[in-house]
């Protein structure tokens, strides 16, 4: 019996083998009369792959073709919302709602869509509609009690939405986890951790709680529960990038570099490009004098620093960054930052700035395109890492906007989902820039947590507006905190070969 080739590619999809099943949906979506579900599974499978510009080809010719469908608007509504732009995911969501539509997964679809537009009590009131009827459903409540947490740093709202759906039988670890990120976004490390340790001592066989309670000893300096809980991972699942990557930050803290180089180096065996263990082998090569790190962290080539052109339309910098920071302080709809990333006393975008229509944002990507062909022309080829993915060119995966109040900084970090990372300046604090301590400034290379040997940062930049560093994903950067009364805005973005 013959296999549906839709079939062959929804298992493909299923078991993560996205290419192979980008090469059975092609030619079904690509014909003259192609069925609804064929366009729905390719673009699914372009969405899997990050190709979301593409990915919205298909969508919108499904609601062309089956105008009717109320599938088709909703599918059109996800991929538009995913692109950051939110007034049409709204209106194509109200189709697809007028077309019968009603279940938990739509109204998910319309809460993300509103709060890409901007209307945060709308966005509330969809994600309470999802949970009404799929109470259950942990990724609405998950986003709904971020949202909470954003919008009025009430740490007991959040708390209640989440173990709502717990009592509801949502499943327990995502909703644990999702607890203990806003417990630390709350500054409570104390109450994650034990948390976490609770956690991983009744759900023993939920790897994901036995990692995150080894990271929360680890932050809290509890360092032989941290070891004996990465241990017990590996045990368990020993060829898993995320348990070496573990192992590798506890074996740095204990003083073992050797060790932790070790297993970074296995879990890249696995994970080639992962971004996170490119990072700690950086560090752990750095710790035991491994000439890997001077090739990892290569800061004259791998480092640029590009002042960009006053984009068409606008007389001079000054005056584009003006009309641009006016357009990203509108789009800073947030009091608190984010529960799951690295930002501390500010706030931070959360829908992809590549969809937004002003047209000083639109202008920022084609004002960027000079700078990015040049670093890559610059950094030329090669076998490390960063420069053995180059094609010749770039899509941009992510860009957000951060804006940090007195006292703001961003922890060091890496960006998992990246290629080439980005920092660029609209505002700067310059009474803090020009202070001893390089208060503001942008710092390369020192990791987020406590290492023995102390990895100081080593490459420093100085932000001024319209300035952009570019610089692998996987390097550690961070913002030197800044004490002055002023405020530092920048838009960030991730960018992949293409």
């Amino acid at each position: 019996m013959s296999i549906d080739p839709l079939d062959r590619a929804k298992a493909l999809l299923d078991a993560g083998q996205l290419t192979e099943a980008l090469a059975v949906t092609t030619p079904l979506a690509d014909h003259r009369e192609p069925s609804h579900r064929a366009l729905a599974m390719h673009s699914t499978a372009l969405k899997a792959l990050g190709r979301r510009d593409a990915a919205l080809v298909f969508d919108k010719r499904a609601t062309m073709r089956f105008a009717n469908s109320g599938v088709a608007w909703h599918n059109l509504a996800a991929t538009l919302g995913d692109l950051g732009m939110g007034a049409e995911a709204v209106e194509a969501m109200n189709r697809a709602f007028r077309l019968g539509l009603d279940g938990a997964l739509s109204w998910g679809v319309m809460a993300r869509a509103k709060a890409a537009a901007g209307d945060l009590d709308g966005a509330e009131q969809a994600y309470r509609e999802a949970l009404k009827r799929a109470p259950q459903r942990t990724e609405a409540a998950i986003e709904y009690a971020d949202m909470v947490w954003m919008r009025r740093g009430d740490l007991g709202e959040a708390q209640t939405v989440l173990d709502t759906c717990a009592h509801n039988g949502g499943p327990p670890t995502p909703l644990l986890l999702a607890k203990a990120k806003l417990f630390e976004a709350a500054g409570d490390l104390d109450k994650a951790g034990d948390l976490l340790s609770l956690a991983a001592e009744r759900m023993p066989d939920e790897i994901a709680l036995t990692m995150a309670a080894s990271q929360a000893a680890l932050e809290r300096g509890q360092l032989d529960e941290a070891e004996r809980l990465a241990l017990i991972a590996e045990s368990r699942v020993p060829d898993s990038p995320g348990v070496l990557n573990q192992l590798a930050i506890v074996y740095l803290a204990r003083g073992k570099a050797d060790l932790a180089l070790e297993k970074a180096r296995k879990g890249l065996a696995f994970s080639p490009d992962n971004q996170s263990l490119l990072g700690w082998t950086a560090t752990a090569a750095r710790a035991v004098g491994d000439p890997l790190y001077g090739e990892l962290y290569d800061y004259g080539a791998m480092v640029g620093v590009y002042d960009i052109e006053t984009p068409p339309g606008w007389d001079s910098l000054e005056a584009y960054l003006a009309d641009l920071a006016s357009a990203l302080n509108a789009l800073h709809l947030y009091d608190q930052h984010p529960a799951t990333q690295s930002i501390r006393h500010g706030s931070q975008t959360t829908y992809r700035l590549t969809g937004a229509p002003d047209p000083a944002i639109k202008a920022f990507f084609k004002a960027i395109d000079a700078p990015i062909r040049q670093h890559m022309a610059v950094m030329g080829a090669g076998t490390d890492p960063t420069r053995s993915r180059q094609t010749g060119d770039y899509r941009i995966e992510g860009a957000w906007s951060v804006r940090l109040k007195p006292g703001g900084f961003h922890r060091d970090h890496f960006h998992a989902e990246g290629w080439l990372s980005s920092a660029f300046y609209v505002e700067t604090p310059e009474t803090a820039l020009d202070s001893p301590e390089k208060q503001g400034w942008i710092r390369f290379g020192q990791p987020p947590f406590a290492t023995d040997p102390a990895l100081p940062a080593e490459h420093f930049v100085r932000p001024k507006p319209g300035r952009l560093v570019l610089f692998p994903s996987y390097m550690w950067h961070g913002t030197v905190p800044f004490t002055t009364d002023e405020r530092r805005l920048t838009i960030a973005f991730d960018a992949l070969p293409t």
